[in-house]
């Protein structure tokens, strides 16, 4: 027989008995296909960067037009849910017991002032507990008397102090819906839960197992047992990621402007990635309890709070800047966003998709030398 029939019939194999291991563990086909839908829905509907609904105690210490019209403009935003409140001490009180997130304050002077002096302040108090949420707050708030505004001007009112209104136009996401933002991130979590996670497992599985010493009297090879445990779980998450991208499209009809064919290769980078990594971890720890937790800490988390998923790296310290670079789901996160959001903008998507490469090689290099055919450690 040649090399290569000798090859194949080593990885036929070790593929059959891999795809049976997996067949056999019901946990591996929860992570890589329950799991996405379960993070997928709780992302998806119970997760929002929007500020909806805020209730809003409005206190009108003027009862005049002016002020009843700006109360019922906040009133009639969805972004509100306003509550008259008879004083200041009192919704005041509300804020406090957080049964409230902000006041809407009209001193008796309102009227008088915006008619003489074509000028008057309204207070916005809010809960500053949540910063982000406190400046969307004040986002919409400042919408909707500029909605006010000009409905005052088109009624040919004299607001001067309110005539420049401002044009917004937002470029990808028209409908700044945190949903399309979150879901092709989220994409990005379950390839790194599926690939760093279920690949930490392999080895350390085979150690515990006492079944790693049958192996090592094989003719297999380190390449063999390296590309035996990758092929298997790399068609899982290829799987995941797919079916992931399907429910996002379909159910949270999330625009996908970009090529499946881009995806599916810049995809497939980043799968390479995150399975040299947790086969690397596999390989240094032969012990599967300290393997899932050494890839929660190094792959998961980070993947979670450094990969630009939940919030803007560029507001952080310039510390956790440099730190997130190290991460490659930080990388896939800007692909997975712009093949959503705006398309196959190769400008932005070969640079990431470089460094991924980079990484890939790296970590599976590593991997590749930590595979021992020696009972004990290297």
């Amino acid at each position: 027989m040649t090399q290569l029939s000798l090859f194949l019939t080593r990885m036929r194999g070790l593929l059959k008995k891999e795809i049976l291991q997996i067949g056999r563990d019901p946990s591996s086909i929860a992570l890589a296909i329950v799991l996405p839908i379960v993070l997928l829905f709780l992302f998806g509907y119970g997760v929002s960067l929007d500020a909806e609904n805020v209730p809003l105690a409005v206190v009108l210490e003027d009862d005049s037009p002016q002020a009843r019209e700006l109360a019922a403009r906040f009133s009639a935003s969805r972004y509100f849910t306003t509550s008259r409140i008879r004083s200041l001490a009192l919704a005041e009180e509300l804020l406090s017991k957080r049964r409230v997130e902000g006041i809407l304050h009209l001193q008796d002077d309102f009227a008088s002032r915006l008619l003489s002096r074509n000028q008057a302040g309204v207070q916005l108090i809010l809960n500053g507990v949540d910063a982000n949420r406190a400046r969307l707050i004040t986002g919409y708030a400042r919408g909707t008397l500029q909605k006010w505004s000009r409905i005052q001007q088109a009624q040919g009112r004299s607001v001067s102090a309110l005539a420049v209104t401002l044009e917004e136009r937002i470029w990808f996401n028209k409908a700044a819906t945190s949903r399309n933002f979150l879901v092709p991130g989220l994409i990005t979590l379950i390839m790194t839960l599926i690939g760093t996670l279920l690949t930490s497992l392999v080895i350390a599985r085979e150690w515990e197992r006492g079944t790693m010493e049958s192996m090592l009297v094989t003719p297999l090879r380190r390449l063999d047992i390296l590309l035996g445990k990758v092929l298997p779980y790399f068609a899982l998450g290829m799987l995941g990621m797919l079916l992931s991208v399907l429910v996002g499209i379909t159910l949270f009809q999330v625009p996908f402007r970009g090529s499946i064919s881009a995806l599916i290769l810049l995809g497939s980078v980043f799968m390479l990635a995150s399975l040299g990594f947790g086969l690397l971890l596999s390989a240094a720890i032969r012990i599967q309890f300290v393997a899932a937790q050494a890839s929660i800490m190094a792959g998961f988390l980070p993947a979670l709070f450094l990969s630009g998923l939940l919030f803007d790296l560029e507001s952080t310290p310039r510390f956790i800047q440099i730190l997130s670079h190290i991460v490659p789901a930080k990388y896939f996160v800007t692909i997975s966003q712009t093949l959503f959001m705006s398309g196959d903008i190769w400008p932005v998507l070969l640079p990431n998709a470089l460094a991924l490469l980079l990484m890939a090689v790296v970590f599976i290099s590593l991997a590749y030398k930590k595979i021992s055919k020696r009972i004990d450690k290297e």
